[in-house]
């Protein structure tokens, strides 16, 4: 069980890191759940349910503070370090 729990860490790990880089990418302005999603190719879900991969991904790294969401354009960012100016 332990090889299974250390691959599906590994995975997250990846995962976050490729939506990180998505934002990074995204120049400063941001992307939707949607939108990060599509670019990953894993946007997808069953019937009326699409988008919970990225946006999982995305509240466990708000949790973590490394992204966050404006709430009028719903569109996420990386959040900037503490004293970066």
């Amino acid at each position: 069980m332990e090889e299974a729990y250390l691959l599906a860490q590994r995975a997250m790990a990846d995962l976050k890191g490729a939506v990180y880089a998505a934002l990074v990418a995204s120049g400063g302005t941001g992307l939707t759940n949607a939108e990060i999603g599509r670019a990953l190719g894993i946007y997808a879900g069953h019937d009326g349910h699409q988008g919970h991969i990225p946006r999982t991904i995305l509240a466990l790294m708000q949790q973590d503070g490394t992204v966050e969401q404006d709430p009028a354009s719903k569109r996420w960012r990386v959040r900037p370090l503490p004293n970066a100016a």
